[in-house]
């Protein structure tokens, strides 16, 4: 590590410029909290394609003052089609409050320019995250030999994250599951209802949604291969790997990803925080805490991990401020501050742990369905389970987290 040349403070460091922290930021903004968010791009991410977002995140887009800019983004879809390729069942669950598909780069722009100027700092990469010995003050240490010390750090940098360690996360799982996504634009209109179709044959899942007329996002989950590393940094590689993965398909489903936006594609393995490690993991040290993937990273099955963090932000950034916000809080003494602080965040936890249990745990039985390790007799388990447990399949979209 560099000797630190630049020490600096602050009140609140968010650690990662994803829409989990982005999100956070804003929340906290409108809370009247400031904080900086320190991004290790050079530039707002823009990679990875779309974010389903159901009547849940809406109501979390909302309370974050964005929710009327972004849907002049997307249109409404008004139905779930599952169609199983292997014994011809379908089924289609009508989607009677809002779901859109957004395309993330849209997302994220939007939550970037909503905040104060200057509050995303870029280039900034974390090379250590720890608690001062003596006054339990967190401590960041950058690449560029800063050192920045905070009253509190929130941790919304994904499956990787500096922050998780501090705190002594277990590490994600991975599925043997991987992930293809991407855009297939038509210029002429796609010509498709407005709904979110999936189509499963074996271990392997096609899924579409319509972002506009003339925008379609995909996804295919299919096991990983020893030749997935090397193809997930090249879009034909991928492109030609997840064609060879669906030959057995429908054509048309086919011709959706030979039409695809190379530069729209990403491959990635399919990783998850186990239903337990959630029900039962701290998820704060000191008043260090952690928020969207970094604390609850689980398989797209729902397509809920973005609308999740929403739901972060808000509960966070209201916990918070209950504390941060009190008038004369600047004449608190320190140590009776980081125990409000920490109560604060216990709040926090204490509110979305039932919620992140279900969704993690429904999102991993759907997983384990696409698992090649996965014997007949486990997948009837499975099966049974998610009847008993989750019989309405789209009940988690009915969540509300309330007022900012």
């Amino acid at each position: 590590m560099k000797a630190a040349t630049n020490i600096e403070e602050a009140e609140i460091v968010i650690v990662g410029g994803g829409i989990g922290g982005l999100a956070t930021a804003l929340a906290l903004h409108k809370k009247g909290l400031e904080s900086v968010v320190l991004e290790k791009s050079e530039s707002i991410r823009t990679s990875g394609s779309a974010i389903g977002i159901f009547c849940n995140g809406w109501r979390a887009l909302d309370q974050l003052g964005v929710g009327a800019q972004l849907r002049q983004k997307a249109v409404p879809f008004t139905a779930l089609r599952n169609l199983s390729l292997d014994n011809g069942k379908q089924g289609e669950i009508p989607l009677r409050e809002e779901a859109r598909c957004l395309k993330r780069n849209d997302l994220v722009q939007v939550l970037a320019n909503s905040l104060p100027p200057n509050t995303i700092r870029f280039g900034c990469y974390i090379l250590a995250a720890k608690l001062d010995p003596l006054t339990s003050q967190p401590i960041l240490h950058l690449e560029d030999g800063t050192t920045i010390k905070s009253k509190v750090v929130i941790g919304c940098d994904g499956v990787h994250s500096v922050v998780s360690e501090l705190i002594g996360l277990k590490a994600p799982t991975c599925f043997s599951t991987c992930g293809a996504r991407g855009f297939t634009s038509y210029p002429s209109g796609h010509g498709l209802s407005n709904e979110f179709t999936r189509i499963r044959k074996g271990n392997r899942l096609f899924g579409r949604m319509p972002v506009d007329d003339n925008l379609l996002y995909w996804f295919v989950a299919r096991p990983w291969t020893s030749s997935d590393k090397e193809a997930s940094s090249e879009p034909k590689l991928i492109k030609e790997a997840t064609i060879e993965s669906i030959t057995d398909f429908p054509t048309e489903i086919i011709e959706v990803v030979k039409k695809c936006e190379l530069d729209s594609l990403t491959l990635t393995k399919i990783r998850y925080r186990t239903p337990w490690d959630i029900l039962l993991g701290n998820f704060r040290k000191g008043t260090v805490i952690v928020a969207g993937d970094a604390m609850h990273v689980m398989g797209p099955f729902l397509g809920q991990g973005g609308s999740a963090a929403l739901e972060d932000a808000v509960v966070l950034a209201r916990n918070l401020a209950q504390e941060m916000s009190m008038k004369g809080s600047e004449r608190i003494e320190k140590q009776i501050m980081q125990v409000r602080i920490g109560a604060a965040m216990d709040r926090y936890v204490k509110e979305r742990r039932t919620r992140l249990f279900m969704l993690s745990s429904q999102a991993y039985l759907i997983g384990m369905l696409l698992e090649t390790s996965s014997g007949q007799l486990k997948k009837l388990v499975v099966v049974i389970a998610l009847f008993v447990f989750f019989q309405n399949s789209v009940g988690h979209t009915k969540y509300n987290c309330g007022h900012l």
